[in-house]
Parts: C-alpha cells; structure tokens; sequence
C-alpha cells in the first residue's frame, strides 16, 4: 500500500511527537518537545496557534471541558488554549534526573496514561508507565522500559497496546475499561532498525495497531496478534507517531524528527514537520479525560 503524504505543517522542529485530533475545534494538536511548545494546526491552512511552556513538552490530551492534559519533561499540567490558565495536575514523577515523561494517551477509562524514559544515550529499562486520573492521583501500572511509547487502545477498549522503543517490541495487555486496570500483558511484535522501532501508535476502526517506524521511514500496520499487513513508506525518514484526523477520521497525520545524518535531511528537508494523508480504514476516535 502506498499513501500520498503532504506536509500540512513545515516546522523544522528537532522533534514533533504526540498528534491529538480534537473533533470540537476540528484542529489537530502537536507537541514540539525541544522547542516546549503546543501547536495547533488546521488539516486545510496549516498553523493557527502555539503556546511555550517552561520545559519540554511530551504528550498532551484532551479533557471533557474543552482544556487539555499536558505532560511535560517532569510533571503533568491542565492547560486551557482559551484562557491560556495553566495548572500543576501530578507533580509526583520521582524517576531520575536524566529520565523523563514520554508517550501519553488519554484512556477509555478517562485517565491519562504517561510513559517514562531513560534520557541518557545507553538508555537501561529502568521507566514506568503511569496512570493520572482528574484528582491527580498516579499509579505505577508497569514498569522496566527505557523508552515507553506507542500507548493505543482497540476500538472496544478492552486492549491497550504499547511498545518499547528500545526493546525493541510491542506488547498487548487486556484492559478493563470500568477500572482503568490492565493485565495478561504479552508480547506481540519484536522489531530491529530494519523494520521500524515502534515509536508512537495509533488504532484504526478495525482494531488494528499502526505504529511509526521511526528508525526505518515507514508505518507498520499490525493485526491484534501481531502479523504484520502493511508496511507504508513514508516521505520522511524518521516518523514519530499516526494520528487519525478529519471530521470523518479517514485522514491519517503523522509527526516526524530531524535527528537524523546530513544526507537524510537533504533528502527530507520537511523533516519536523507534520504530514497528512487520505487513510484506506477510518481511526478510533480517542477518548477524553472524565472530570477535567
């Protein structure tokens, strides 16, 4: 399978991560993690707003009243774009200094689900995967990765997937969506640089998993047991997450990093930025936070 991406914002950011579809505003929202910005863009015009912040910004969702679920470098906010209010939510991550929040989804459950990583370049699996919920309350869910990522629930909700980026693997856990538990984790995919470590995920209307293969320029499309059925370049050599988007969620955007060799740059000049595609399967709509 072939998509036809078109860069639909030409950031020229060290690294965009985290795209979130919010069907109210019709925008999509990304994080730059170095530059420690939000950015919203529009499918059709591009860039319509940004927000800095005091550190890196990781991974956002959106809540129930319209504000968002933030997490930085080292602790997680509420942020509203309207007022541009900001406050602290869990300021209770306790890893290393050299580690930091990663990946973050919000659960069908209505809590969001942060990932750690090691931030030190011989990366050991010493980070967790929390879950938040609207009081601010964090549990430790499960632990021993040195990069979580790649957070995506099944349509139904009752299978919640998630990755190792320096695993490199991704693995299935069951999900109950009443109690925000998962459990019976298991093994899926292993990977390599050749096929893609998993980077960030997405799901789609048939309960299959996408995953940025963010080491080999592609986005793998797996089956809930872990075959493989698609494997899609894609126009940059490091994308970083899928996102489901558009009012129809047929539309498929994809974030990306410049943190690759000169000559893949020169390649991939839009390296950075965010691309959008016409997708062959509608996404699963993502859920929002209960009671912010």
């Amino acid at each position: 399978m072939t998509l036809t991406f078109r860069c639909i914002a030409d950031l020229c950011a060290g690294l965009t991560e985290s795209p979130v579809w919010d069907d109210r505003r019709g925008t999509l929202f990304v994080c730059d993690i170095p530059g420690k910005a939000i950015i919203e863009i529009d499918l059709a015009e591009g860039v319509r707003r940004q927000w800095s912040f005091e550190a890196e910004v990781t991974a956002l969702g959106l809540c129930d009243s319209g504000v968002l679920v933030v997490a930085l470098a080292r602790k997680v906010i509420v942020f509203d774009p309207e007022t541009e209010t900001r406050r602290d939510l869990w300021t209770g991550y306790d890893e290393p200094q050299t580690s930091r929040l990663n990946d973050g989804k919000v659960g069908p459950d209505g809590a969001f689900w942060i990932g750690a990583m090691d931030g030190r370049a011989d990366r050991q699996p010493i980070a967790k995967l929390y879950r938040i919920d609207a009081q601010g309350q964090a549990r430790a869910m499960e632990g021993g990765f040195a990069v979580s990522n790649g957070l995506a629930w099944s349509p139904d909700g009752r299978i919640l997937y998630h990755s190792d980026s320096r695993g490199p693997w991704i693995d299935r856990l069951d999900f109950d969506l009443s109690s925000g538990e998962a459990t019976n984790r298991q093994r899926v995919v292993d990977l390599d640089e050749t096929k893609g470590r998993p980077d960030g995920g997405a799901c789609d209307a048939d309960g299959e998993y996408w995953s940025a293969g963010v080491s080999a320029g592609v986005l793998n499309r797996f089956a809930a047991d872990g075959t493989l059925r698609e494997r899609i370049p894609v126009p940059i050599p490091a994308p970083t997450m899928p996102c489901f988007c558009g009012p129809d969620l047929k539309q498929i955007a994809i974030t990306s990093h410049r943190q690759v060799d000169a000559a893949a740059l020169a390649d991939a000049p839009q390296s950075g930025g965010v691309f959008l595609a016409e997708a062959p399967v509608r996404g699963t709509p993502v859920a929002r936070m209960k009671g912010l």
